[in-house]
Parts: structure tokens; sequence; C-alpha cells
């Protein structure tokens, strides 16, 4: 496998709308060494989730995957998914607000609004198709990896400037606040 440089924020590439991808580009082995190298990607910057977009290709697939996560230690665990050309759906008009950060936006994190459940309706590597709901911080990974492939970017979605802050004050300043705020969003909708 190989490690694949990570788009960093001011990249045109971070902005593009990715094209979905056929079944048969999906079959094909290029495309599965390359979900390979995303995984192993993802797995070595310690990210919850990372789109292909982000590692210069411009296709609708992901990967998701928190594991006792070192960058997100109160997040629930989510076992490996791989989204192919996925589309979501709120269900429901409740949201969420809940600090977010990026490993194309390093350094940084904020304050977001999230819909608290999805329909997430995908492939998965194997052309298999997903339909599930996604709830709670869950959700909002989803969410903000399915952003990226429309061109998007957490920051864009901050609607308090003032919430920035560098990983490091965060731990500091808001990280007790926030496991404290998850755990009542995990006891609400589950995940």
């Amino acid at each position: 496998m190989t490690l694949l440089k990570i788009a960093q924020i001011g990249n045109p590439i971070l902005r593009q709308k990715a094209r979905t991808i056929t079944a048969e580009e999906l079959a094909s082995p290029g495309i599965q060494r390359f979900i390979d190298d995303l995984v192993e990607t993802m797995h070595d910057a310690n990210g919850a989730g990372l789109a292909a977009i982000q590692v210069y290709r411009p296709i609708r697939i992901c990967a998701l995957e928190v594991k006792d996560n070192p960058r997100y230690p109160y997040k629930p665990n989510i076992p490996l998914t791989i989204l192919v050309n996925p589309v979501l759906t709120p269900v429901g008009d409740e949201r969420f607000e809940n600090y977010e950060g990026c490993l194309s936006v390093p350094d940084l994190r904020g304050k977001v609004w999230r819909h608290a459940e999805v329909r997430v309706q995908a492939q998965d590597r194997h052309g298999q198709p997903i339909d599930m709901v996604a709830r709670g911080i869950t959700a909002g990974t989803y969410q903000h990896e399915c952003d990226h492939l429309d061109g998007k970017l957490f920051v864009d979605l901050v609607h308090d400037p003032t919430t920035f802050t560098t990983w490091k004050e965060f731990a500091r300043y808001r990280e007790a606040e926030v496991r404290e705020h998850v755990s009542a969003i995990v006891a609400r909708y589950g995940s």
C-alpha cells in the first residue's frame, strides 16, 4: 500500500465537485488499490474519515472509521466503512452543534451545525448497496466526509468565527466541555 499526500486548505482540488464513478471503474484493480491506499492514509493520519478528493482524486469515494481515535478520543467508534457515490438525506429537522477538525485544515477546529439523523445511500467497495440511517455524532462524521465530495470544508459551515481554535488550545480550554456535550448527544441519539 501507498501513503497518499493529503491536500491542504487553499488547494483548488478541495473546492471541486467529485464525479460519480461507474460500476466498471469500481471493480477495477486500480480503484480497489486506491481504496486500500485511502484507508491506509486515513489510518496513518489518525483521521476519522478521508475523502478521495482530499488525496487528489475527484471521485465520489470516502472512507470512515473511528476506533479509539487519538484525535477524537470522545467520538463513538464507527466500523471501517467505504462509501461509493454516497447520497445523504436529512431525516427530520433536528440538528446539533459540535466542534469539527479536518486533515485538510491542519491545527484548526470550529463549531458547525449538523443534522442529527441522515439517511445514507451508497455502494460499498464491492458495489453492494448501503442504505442506513446514521445518528448523532456518527451522522456528523458522515456529513463531514460527504461534504468534501461537493467541494465543501467544515470551515464553510462555522457560523461563529470566535469558535475557531487550534488543537492545543482546544485541548486546553474546550475539550472537557466538548466531551460532556458529545456524551449528551450520544445518550440522545445513540452514536
